[in-house]
């Protein structure tokens, strides 16, 4: 009876080692999947070769704040910088208000690419206190009309701000098409 009794206890033993193991595996599995999800750079066709010849479209969506949200009010969210020569540099501040009732936190801002670099603050901004963030484009090797976006995150429904930088980037003197003559080609009739 006792060598019953220890067969039994073992085997409920070796059922909870299995059962933590298969959640363990399980929550492995779906961190991975969350993390592949998070990242969509990486090619799921290295991982999945069914997939190798499918069309990638994963899209990062903002992830929503989990604590509290509050109200971030900008005086603008968009400076015209009218027209610059290449290489200038342009920069500009933009204010904004904590209309909500919960601190601010801006968690990130990121520019559309490395030729426009925001600066934010790092502290929690207090309801009804205000806050800037400053925004340099570096227009060297940029021409033309150009739209530069800077992506801010903080706890506020949606997630996602976005500021803008606009204006027309004009070769300058030492750019390898300034002062090319326009060449106008008419085909035969």
């Amino acid at each position: 009876m006792l060598k019953q009794i220890r067969v039994a206890f073992l085997a409920l033993l070796a059922v909870g080692f299995l059962a933590s193991c298969n959640t363990s595996s399980e929550s492995s599995a779906q961190e991975e999947a969350r993390n592949d999800l998070e990242q969509p750079n990486t090619p799921q066709s290295a991982s999945n070769p069914a997939m190798a010849n499918e069309p990638q479209q994963v899209q990062k969506q903002p992830a929503a704040p989990t604590g509290p949200t509050t109200v971030m009010a900008f005086e603008e969210t968009e400076f015209d910088f009218g027209t610059i020569t290449a290489g200038e540099k342009v920069s500009h501040t933009f204010t904004f208000t904590n209309d909500g009732d919960e601190p601010l936190i801006l968690s990130n801002a990121k520019g559309s690419c490395g030729c426009t670099v925001p600066k934010w603050p790092r502290e929690p901004i207090a309801p009804g206190e205000s806050g800037e963030v400053t925004v340099e484009f570096n227009s060297k090797n940029k021409k033309g009309k150009r739209n530069q976006k800077v992506t801010i995150t903080a706890n506020t429904n949606p997630p996602q701000t976005f500021l803008f930088l606009k204006g027309q980037v004009e070769p300058g003197a030492g750019s390898s098409d300034a002062g090319a003559p326009k060449i106008n080609v008419q085909q035969p009739n």
